[in-house]
């Protein structure tokens, strides 16, 4: 019997059929290389499987009893899946289904952002696909955020399959006709007040959504992480100044999105809905709100192609989303007060702005050394006036 071992695990391939006329040979095969690799951890390759009947599946029971850890089940068929699903096998062991794969050449690309692609299949279905070819884990909690989001009220997008495409995955979603605000922004430049007070009002339905303590991320615990990789840039004084004012900011369990800018809203049968759940957290607006400053004013500050290469609209329009968005989402024209509030979201996106730029390959040439001189500078020029993030 074909296997593939390694310090860790013993891969075991599953071939043909496997009913009662070759039963008892299997098993003996498999209880054999159990036995030889006694330590190591169980993942049973059905790529390969074409039927397993009962006496099939009583073999891997009796595996399930030896092995105390998990045992896996990879790359099953819809068929046998469906068989063990109705026997309740997985409930039992891990079983992951083998994924179909498609090719997205000569799709239309109706996005792109910092983790892949977004291209549409057909009207009613769009594919997300990942720059990484370790992208299962951000599917699986993207699908799993997305699902928490949904069921507490949130209009969100679910995805409904997880694909191969060449090298990567992608997540498959039904979304009718569905365009982001960005392409609504582009098509519609007129509409923008619109289309801006459509997207607040969303941001407000997810900010208004109270959570289980614990069941997402926290987002003022990820920005304190951000502060603790960027030390060394931020030098002493600055961070610890930093440091105050995220520890003392309130950490409520009302959720955000995490990178809600206008890529990530999609309109939907004219309702607008939330894409790119893996970002999910919980906290304060503050959080949100600097990650749209972050995507239309601190990109734009030194390069001003970005928005342009980036998002397809031209600087005057990207002024116009975070002024509107500001104005609306506070519901207020006193220019005091959106001053002060506007100081206190741009300490969180000059931290989250820093982090990006630093953690890539952002932060190489002459561009990436202007971007962090002049984050750390608006730093220490907003926390010399702004005592708390409140």
């Amino acid at each position: 019997m074909k296997t593939n071992i390694t310090d860790n695990k013993a891969v075991i391939y599953l071939q043909g059929r496997i009913d009662s006329t070759n039963a008892p040979e299997k098993e003996m095969d498999i209880m054999g290389i159990i036995q030889e690799n006694s330590g190591r951890g169980i993942e049973f390759d059905m790529s390969e499987l074409e039927y397993i009947s009962s006496a099939g599946l009583r073999i891997l029971m009796k595996v399930k009893k030896i092995v105390k850890d998990e045992v896996v089940l990879s790359e099953v068929s819809s068929d046998i899946y469906e068989i063990l699903e109705t026997t309740g096998f997985t409930d039992i062991f891990t079983v992951k289904k083998r994924m179909r794969e498609i090719s997205v050449e000569g799709l239309e690309i109706i996005g792109t952002g910092f983790y892949g692609t977004v291209y549409r299949i057909d009207a009613d279905t769009i594919i997300k696909v990942y720059d990484s070819a370790d992208a299962i884990g951000l599917i699986e909690n993207e699908k799993k955020m997305a699902r928490l989001a949904f069921l507490s009220g949130v209009p969100t997008a679910i995805s409904f399959d997880i694909v191969k495409v060449g090298d990567s995955y992608g997540s498959v979603f039904e979304l009718l006709n569905a365009k982001t605000f960005n392409d609504l922004i582009i098509e519609s430049p007129e509409k923008n007040d619109e289309i801006i007070k459509q997207y607040v009002s969303l941001m407000k339905c997810l900010h208004g959504t109270e959570i289980q303590h614990g069941e997402v991320p926290s987002a003022k615990m990820k920005f304190l992480g951000f502060l603790d990789v960027l030390h060394d840039y931020l030098g002493d004084e600055l961070y610890n100044r930093l440091k105050t004012l995220f520890n003392d900011l309130e950490d409520p369990d009302t959720l955000i999105h995490g990178d809600i800018q206008m890529k990530n809203v999609m309109m939907v049968d004219d309702e607008p809905m939330l894409i790119d759940m893996d970002t999910l957290a919980a906290g304060k607006p503050i959080f949100d709100l600097a990650g749209i400053y972050v995507t239309y004013q601190a990109f734009e500050e030194d390069d001003k192609d970005n928005s342009m290469a980036f998002l397809g609209i031209s600087n005057e329009m990207c002024n116009t989303i975070w002024n509107k968005t500001l104005r609306y989402y506070y519901d207020t024209d006193d220019e005091d007060e959106l001053n002060k509030l506007s100081d206190k979201i741009r300490i969180a996106a000059y931290v989250r702005f820093l982090n990006i730029i630093c953690e890539s390959s952002l932060k190489d040439g002459t561009l990436g050394e202007t971007r962090i001189k002049h984050a750390i500078e608006h730093l220490n020029e907003l926390t010399d006036r702004v005592d708390s993030l409140n």
